[in-house]
């Protein structure tokens, strides 16, 4: 069984790269389950539903978001309307929409995913850890899902790699996203747990975190903004994971990254 996921989509770029890849991706690996982080994919603030059924068109299975799940004000609806659309599961319950769903894939298996948001240098939210366990002592590998799948949309790489270890045996793959660069510990934790601290974004990496350079280095600088950050608009680089999930047990056989275009070096996993 083979999952993927990718993100942060960042604005226009990256959207039109990972439109672009995720269908050829999908068959050339046969994915079963496909998870996008799209909160950057409004001009760097939030998703649409537009965005959002062009995704689920071209392959993703479900849409996480984090921080910036609700700064397209007039799309907040969406969220309680499409349940692959998902917010992180620890913010406030009167939050709109949902921050899990569990998805029954072309080959009749459950897959549960889990969206958390960390705590440390973060906007306000509840204890991720204390709310993902809830999650997973109702629904579970070997008690309704034959694979588990966490985002953990956070800052602090310590707080990433404690939820990792935290999740180890629980879950079939744990990913960080909300930096934007991915890192280089892909990995299977000593529990079976596929793990990577950040996927890396689909967007320009000619840039500052997918922004144009201008108005960061106008910030850092001088200190005083000077106008709307606005995404880079380069060639996009497609970033992601893509794991091998034992379809009994549900933990990760195998762990891949995936770069594809743009300006960073290039991985493209071969499974054959």
């Amino acid at each position: 069984m083979r999952l993927a996921a990718f993100g942060d989509v960042m604005g226009r770029a990256g959207r039109r790269a990972l439109l672009d890849q995720l269908p050829r991706l999908r068959r050339a690996y046969e994915l079963e389950f496909v998870v996008v982080n799209a909160e950057n994919a409004a001009g760097g603030f939030g998703v649409t539903q537009r965005i959002c059924e062009a995704l689920f068109e071209a392959g993703a299975d479900v849409i996480t978001t984090g921080n910036h799940a609700f700064d397209q004000r007039e799309e907040i609806d969406y969220y309680n309307r499409e349940p692959r659309l998902l917010r992180p599961v620890n913010y406030a319950a009167a939050a709109p929409g949902r921050g899990v769903g569990i998805f029954r894939t072309t080959n009749g298996r459950n897959v549960f995913v889990v969206h958390a948001q960390g705590q440390r240098n973060m906007p306000p939210c509840d204890d991720p850890c204390a709310a993902v366990d809830r999650e997973l002592q109702k629904l579970g590998l070997g008690h309704g899902a034959d694979a588990v799948i966490v985002d953990f949309h956070a800052e602090a790489t310590s707080e990433k790699c404690s939820m990792g270890h935290h999740l180890d045996g629980r879950a079939s793959l744990v990913f960080g996203t909300h930096t934007h660069i991915p890192t280089a510990d892909d990995q299977i934790l000593p529990k079976g747990t596929a793990y990577v601290t950040d996927l890396g974004m689909c967007g320009d990496y000619d840039s500052v975190i997918g922004m144009d350079k201008a108005e960061p280095l106008q910030r850092f600088v001088t200190k005083i903004p000077s106008g709307r950050m606005e995404p880079a608009s380069g060639a996009a680089t497609v970033c992601g994971v893509i794991v091998e999930v034992d379809p009994d047990a549900g933990l990760a056989r195998r762990i891949e990254p995936v770069r594809l275009g743009g300006r960073l070096r290039e991985a493209r996993p071969d499974f054959s």
